[in-house]
Protein backbone atom coordinates (compact mmCIF):
# COMPACT_ATOMS: atom_id res chain seq x y z
CA UNK A 1 0.00 0.00 0.00
CA UNK A 2 1.25 3.53 -1.05
CA UNK A 3 1.05 6.41 1.38
CA UNK A 4 1.79 9.88 1.46
CA UNK A 5 3.81 11.62 4.38
CA UNK A 6 4.57 14.83 5.29
CA UNK A 7 7.73 16.42 5.94
CA UNK A 8 7.47 18.03 9.90
CA UNK A 9 5.60 21.43 9.32
CA UNK A 10 7.31 24.39 8.38
CA UNK A 11 6.98 27.44 9.98
CA UNK A 12 4.78 26.26 12.96
CA UNK A 13 4.26 29.49 15.42
CA UNK A 14 4.75 27.47 18.62
CA UNK A 15 3.62 30.80 20.46
CA UNK A 16 0.03 30.00 18.90
CA UNK A 17 0.10 26.35 19.42
CA UNK A 18 1.02 27.03 23.37
CA UNK A 19 -1.51 29.65 23.54
CA UNK A 20 -3.92 27.32 21.98
CA UNK A 21 -3.35 24.35 24.11
CA UNK A 22 -3.22 26.06 27.52
CA UNK A 23 -6.44 27.84 26.32
CA UNK A 24 -8.05 23.91 25.61
CA UNK A 25 -6.92 22.77 28.79
CA UNK A 26 -8.30 25.81 31.08
CA UNK A 27 -11.23 25.26 29.21
CA UNK A 28 -11.46 21.80 30.37
CA UNK A 29 -11.02 23.18 33.80
CA UNK A 30 -13.58 25.44 33.47
CA UNK A 31 -16.04 22.72 32.31
CA UNK A 32 -15.62 20.64 35.58
CA UNK A 33 -15.79 23.77 37.46
CA UNK A 34 -19.02 23.99 36.20
CA UNK A 35 -19.60 20.35 37.18
CA UNK A 36 -18.69 21.86 40.22
CA UNK A 37 -20.80 24.25 40.35
CA UNK A 38 -23.87 22.30 39.31
CA UNK A 39 -23.26 19.15 41.71
CA UNK A 40 -22.51 21.39 44.79
CA UNK A 41 -26.28 23.90 43.59
CA UNK A 42 -23.89 26.95 43.36
CA UNK A 43 -25.81 27.93 39.98
CA UNK A 44 -27.60 30.47 41.87
CA UNK A 45 -24.99 31.60 44.10
CA UNK A 46 -25.25 34.93 43.21
CA UNK A 47 -28.87 35.21 42.79
CA UNK A 48 -30.42 35.74 39.52
CA UNK A 49 -27.52 38.70 39.03
CA UNK A 50 -25.19 38.64 36.25
CA UNK A 51 -22.03 39.85 35.95
CA UNK A 52 -23.12 41.64 39.74
CA UNK A 53 -23.41 39.11 42.54
CA UNK A 54 -25.80 40.32 45.42
CA UNK A 55 -25.42 43.78 44.50
CA UNK A 56 -21.62 43.80 44.42
CA UNK A 57 -18.21 42.57 42.14
CA UNK A 58 -17.46 40.28 45.01
CA UNK A 59 -19.50 38.28 46.99
CA UNK A 60 -20.06 38.13 50.84
CA UNK A 61 -17.55 36.85 52.58
CA UNK A 62 -19.50 34.05 54.73
CA UNK A 63 -21.47 33.15 51.34
CA UNK A 64 -19.74 29.58 49.57
CA UNK A 65 -22.41 29.09 47.00
CA UNK A 66 -21.32 32.28 45.99
CA UNK A 67 -17.81 32.42 45.77
CA UNK A 68 -18.22 29.07 43.85
CA UNK A 69 -20.41 31.09 41.57
CA UNK A 70 -17.99 34.08 41.29
CA UNK A 71 -14.78 31.94 40.72
CA UNK A 72 -16.73 29.93 38.13
CA UNK A 73 -17.35 33.55 36.40
CA UNK A 74 -13.32 34.62 37.55
CA UNK A 75 -12.50 31.28 35.73
CA UNK A 76 -14.35 32.30 32.47
CA UNK A 77 -12.89 35.46 32.01
CA UNK A 78 -9.10 34.25 32.43
CA UNK A 79 -9.96 32.11 29.52
CA UNK A 80 -11.68 35.05 27.88
CA UNK A 81 -7.98 36.75 27.84
CA UNK A 82 -6.42 33.54 27.10
CA UNK A 83 -8.76 33.53 23.63
CA UNK A 84 -8.22 37.15 22.80
CA UNK A 85 -4.19 36.25 23.07
CA UNK A 86 -4.85 32.98 21.30
CA UNK A 87 -7.01 34.56 18.33
CA UNK A 88 -4.42 37.55 18.07
CA UNK A 89 -1.48 34.80 17.76
CA UNK A 90 -3.49 32.72 15.06
CA UNK A 91 -4.06 36.08 13.14
CA UNK A 92 -0.71 37.36 13.41
CA UNK A 93 1.01 33.87 11.79
CA UNK A 94 -1.82 32.38 9.87
CA UNK A 95 -3.79 35.22 8.73
CA UNK A 96 -2.04 34.69 4.94
CA UNK A 97 -0.61 30.83 5.00
CA UNK A 98 -3.13 28.68 6.77
CA UNK A 99 -6.23 29.54 7.08
CA UNK A 100 -7.81 26.77 8.51
CA UNK A 101 -5.93 27.37 12.15
CA UNK A 102 -7.38 31.30 11.72
CA UNK A 103 -10.73 30.14 10.67
CA UNK A 104 -11.47 26.85 13.82
CA UNK A 105 -9.56 29.89 15.93
CA UNK A 106 -12.05 32.82 15.29
CA UNK A 107 -14.96 29.81 15.51
CA UNK A 108 -13.65 29.28 19.19
CA UNK A 109 -13.75 32.82 19.61
CA UNK A 110 -17.59 33.26 18.59
CA UNK A 111 -18.27 30.38 20.78
CA UNK A 112 -16.99 31.55 23.75
CA UNK A 113 -19.12 34.79 23.30
CA UNK A 114 -22.32 32.48 22.90
CA UNK A 115 -21.19 30.30 25.94
CA UNK A 116 -21.12 33.61 27.80
CA UNK A 117 -24.14 34.99 26.81
CA UNK A 118 -25.61 31.09 27.62
CA UNK A 119 -24.20 31.58 30.98
CA UNK A 120 -25.55 34.87 31.80
CA UNK A 121 -29.12 33.82 30.76
CA UNK A 122 -28.71 30.54 32.46
CA UNK A 123 -28.22 32.64 35.59
CA UNK A 124 -30.95 35.74 35.15
CA UNK A 125 -33.60 33.48 34.03
CA UNK A 126 -32.74 30.66 36.85
CA UNK A 127 -30.81 27.34 35.44
CA UNK A 128 -33.90 26.76 32.66
CA UNK A 129 -32.84 22.97 31.95
CA UNK A 130 -32.62 23.52 28.17
CA UNK A 131 -30.26 26.46 28.64
CA UNK A 132 -27.85 24.76 31.39
CA UNK A 133 -27.59 21.84 28.69
CA UNK A 134 -27.11 24.24 25.69
CA UNK A 135 -24.28 25.82 27.94
CA UNK A 136 -22.32 22.49 28.21
CA UNK A 137 -22.83 21.79 25.01
CA UNK A 138 -21.30 24.94 23.68
CA UNK A 139 -18.26 24.52 26.35
CA UNK A 140 -17.45 21.02 24.56
CA UNK A 141 -17.53 23.09 20.87
CA UNK A 142 -15.46 25.41 22.53
CA UNK A 143 -12.82 23.06 23.80
CA UNK A 144 -13.15 21.01 19.86
CA UNK A 145 -12.68 24.17 18.36
CA UNK A 146 -9.76 25.41 20.35
CA UNK A 147 -8.35 21.43 19.81
CA UNK A 148 -8.73 21.43 15.90
CA UNK A 149 -6.60 24.97 15.93
CA UNK A 150 -3.95 23.27 17.63
CA UNK A 151 -3.50 19.92 15.94
CA UNK A 152 -4.12 21.57 12.31
CA UNK A 153 -1.19 24.16 13.29
CA UNK A 154 1.20 21.53 13.90
CA UNK A 155 0.71 17.69 13.09
CA UNK A 156 2.11 16.84 9.73
CA UNK A 157 -0.60 14.42 7.58
CA UNK A 158 -0.07 11.29 6.10
CA UNK A 159 -2.31 11.34 3.21
CA UNK A 160 -4.46 8.11 2.64
CA UNK A 161 -8.36 7.77 1.59
CA UNK A 162 -11.33 7.89 4.30
CA UNK A 163 -11.70 4.41 5.26
CA UNK A 164 -13.59 2.36 8.35
CA UNK A 165 -11.30 3.79 11.28
CA UNK A 166 -11.79 7.52 10.28
CA UNK A 167 -15.87 6.97 9.98
CA UNK A 168 -15.53 4.90 13.34
CA UNK A 169 -13.82 8.09 15.11
CA UNK A 170 -16.28 10.59 13.74
CA UNK A 171 -19.12 8.43 14.47
CA UNK A 172 -17.44 8.25 18.31
CA UNK A 173 -16.76 11.76 18.91
CA UNK A 174 -20.46 12.46 17.64
CA UNK A 175 -21.55 10.09 20.07
CA UNK A 176 -19.66 11.03 22.86
CA UNK A 177 -21.04 14.46 22.54
CA UNK A 178 -24.57 13.17 22.26
CA UNK A 179 -23.85 11.44 25.78
CA UNK A 180 -22.21 14.41 27.37
CA UNK A 181 -25.79 15.91 26.22
CA UNK A 182 -28.05 13.12 27.68
CA UNK A 183 -26.33 13.62 30.80
CA UNK A 184 -27.01 17.08 31.10
CA UNK A 185 -30.51 16.32 30.62
CA UNK A 186 -30.03 13.66 33.47
CA UNK A 187 -29.02 16.54 35.60
CA UNK A 188 -31.46 19.27 34.70
CA UNK A 189 -34.65 17.18 35.00
CA UNK A 190 -33.94 16.07 38.38
CA UNK A 191 -33.33 12.47 37.39
CA UNK A 192 -30.01 11.95 38.65
CA UNK A 193 -31.07 9.77 41.51
CA UNK A 194 -34.13 8.03 39.75
CA UNK A 195 -32.09 4.69 39.59
CA UNK A 196 -29.80 4.61 43.14
CA UNK A 197 -28.34 1.31 42.09
CA UNK A 198 -25.89 0.21 39.53
CA UNK A 199 -25.84 -1.17 37.07
CA UNK A 200 -29.72 -1.90 36.67
CA UNK A 201 -32.00 0.20 37.98
CA UNK A 202 -33.98 -1.05 40.86
CA UNK A 203 -33.45 -4.84 39.67
CA UNK A 204 -34.79 -3.62 36.04
CA UNK A 205 -32.98 -4.84 33.00
CA UNK A 206 -34.63 -3.05 30.42
CA UNK A 207 -35.90 0.53 30.87
CA UNK A 208 -38.43 0.81 33.76
CA UNK A 209 -41.11 2.25 32.22
CA UNK A 210 -43.37 1.03 35.63
CA UNK A 211 -40.95 3.80 37.70
CA UNK A 212 -41.42 7.23 36.08
CA UNK A 213 -40.36 9.65 33.32
CA UNK A 214 -37.21 10.75 35.29
CA UNK A 215 -36.01 6.58 35.69
CA UNK A 216 -36.22 6.53 32.01
CA UNK A 217 -34.21 9.07 31.19
CA UNK A 218 -31.56 8.04 33.46
CA UNK A 219 -31.12 4.87 32.00
CA UNK A 220 -31.45 5.69 28.72
CA UNK A 221 -28.44 7.72 29.39
CA UNK A 222 -26.45 4.74 30.88
CA UNK A 223 -28.07 2.77 27.79
CA UNK A 224 -25.64 4.95 25.72
CA UNK A 225 -23.05 5.09 27.83
CA UNK A 226 -22.74 1.63 26.92
CA UNK A 227 -23.06 1.61 23.32
CA UNK A 228 -20.34 4.01 23.54
CA UNK A 229 -18.19 1.41 25.23
CA UNK A 230 -18.91 -1.08 22.51
CA UNK A 231 -17.93 1.56 19.56
CA UNK A 232 -15.39 2.51 21.07
CA UNK A 233 -13.83 -0.88 21.72
CA UNK A 234 -14.55 -1.57 17.91
CA UNK A 235 -12.60 1.97 16.97
CA UNK A 236 -9.55 0.78 18.93
CA UNK A 237 -9.45 -2.87 17.37
CA UNK A 238 -9.70 -1.32 14.03
CA UNK A 239 -6.99 1.38 14.80
CA UNK A 240 -4.48 -1.28 15.98
CA UNK A 241 -5.25 -3.50 12.84
CA UNK A 242 -5.07 -0.52 10.22
CA UNK A 243 -3.08 2.46 11.57
CA UNK A 244 1.07 2.44 12.83
CA UNK A 245 1.65 5.56 13.71
CA UNK A 246 1.81 5.67 17.64
CA UNK A 247 -0.45 8.92 17.31
CA UNK A 248 -3.30 7.82 16.82
CA UNK A 249 -2.94 4.62 18.82
CA UNK A 250 -2.33 6.21 21.63
CA UNK A 251 -4.93 8.29 21.10
CA UNK A 252 -7.60 6.02 20.36
CA UNK A 253 -5.97 3.89 23.24
CA UNK A 254 -6.44 6.89 25.68
CA UNK A 255 -9.87 7.70 25.01
CA UNK A 256 -10.95 4.02 25.39
CA UNK A 257 -8.95 4.52 28.90
CA UNK A 258 -11.00 7.67 29.38
CA UNK A 259 -14.16 6.16 28.74
CA UNK A 260 -13.89 3.35 31.71
CA UNK A 261 -12.28 6.06 34.08
CA UNK A 262 -16.13 8.11 33.35
CA UNK A 263 -18.42 5.20 33.74
CA UNK A 264 -16.68 4.11 36.53
CA UNK A 265 -16.90 7.23 38.17
CA UNK A 266 -20.50 7.93 36.99
CA UNK A 267 -21.20 4.41 39.00
CA UNK A 268 -19.52 6.17 41.64
CA UNK A 269 -21.86 8.89 41.37
CA UNK A 270 -25.13 7.00 41.77
CA UNK A 271 -23.98 4.84 44.52
CA UNK A 272 -22.62 7.42 46.35
CA UNK A 273 -25.94 8.79 46.32
CA UNK A 274 -24.48 12.33 43.59
CA UNK A 275 -21.29 12.33 45.84
CA UNK A 276 -20.19 16.31 44.56
CA UNK A 277 -16.77 14.80 44.06
CA UNK A 278 -17.24 12.11 41.75
CA UNK A 279 -20.08 14.36 40.17
CA UNK A 280 -17.18 16.52 38.86
CA UNK A 281 -14.93 13.69 38.40
CA UNK A 282 -17.46 12.04 35.88
CA UNK A 283 -17.99 15.34 34.02
CA UNK A 284 -14.59 15.84 33.84
CA UNK A 285 -13.13 12.65 32.54
CA UNK A 286 -16.68 12.95 29.70
CA UNK A 287 -14.47 16.34 28.36
CA UNK A 288 -11.45 14.14 28.71
CA UNK A 289 -12.93 11.36 26.52
CA UNK A 290 -14.62 13.85 24.09
CA UNK A 291 -11.34 16.12 23.74
CA UNK A 292 -9.01 12.43 22.26
CA UNK A 293 -11.84 11.30 20.31
CA UNK A 294 -12.03 15.16 18.72
CA UNK A 295 -8.10 15.36 18.66
CA UNK A 296 -8.00 11.46 16.71
CA UNK A 297 -10.70 13.05 14.41
CA UNK A 298 -8.92 15.97 13.34
CA UNK A 299 -5.71 13.59 13.08
CA UNK A 300 -7.70 11.56 10.70
CA UNK A 301 -9.60 14.29 8.79
CA UNK A 302 -6.00 16.20 8.07
CA UNK A 303 -4.67 12.59 7.31
CA UNK A 304 -7.60 12.39 4.42
CA UNK A 305 -7.85 15.70 3.15
CA UNK A 306 -11.42 16.76 4.76
CA UNK A 307 -9.67 19.20 6.77
CA UNK A 308 -6.82 20.89 4.51
CA UNK A 309 -3.58 22.70 5.09
CA UNK A 310 -1.72 24.85 2.74
CA UNK A 311 1.40 23.43 1.10
CA UNK A 312 3.70 26.27 2.27
CA UNK A 313 2.99 25.50 5.88
CA UNK A 314 3.13 21.84 5.79
CA UNK A 315 6.08 21.28 3.30
CA UNK A 316 6.63 19.30 0.72
CA UNK A 317 5.29 15.87 0.06
CA UNK A 318 7.72 12.73 -0.34
CA UNK A 319 6.52 9.34 -1.30
CA UNK A 320 6.93 6.59 0.82
CA UNK A 321 5.90 2.47 0.34
CA UNK A 322 4.81 0.52 3.02
CA UNK A 323 3.43 -2.89 2.71
CA UNK A 324 -0.15 -3.55 2.80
Amino acid sequence: MNTVRQDAPAGISWWFVGLALTTALLTTGLIVFGAVVRVTDSGLGCGSEWPLCHGSLIPPLDNLTAWIEWLHRLFAVLIGLFGLATLAAAWRAYRQRERTVLAFTVAAALLFAVQSALGAIVVIFELPPTFVTLHLGTAMLLLAALLVATVAAWHSPVARPRDQVTVLAYANAAFSLVIILTGALVRGSGATLACTSWPLCMGNVLLPLDMGQAAIIHMIHRFAVGALGVTLLILVWQVYRQRTEALVRGLAAGALLAYLLQAGVGALYVLSVAGAEWGAAHVGMAAVTWGLLVVLSTVEALNTGEIRKSRETSGEWNIQSNPA
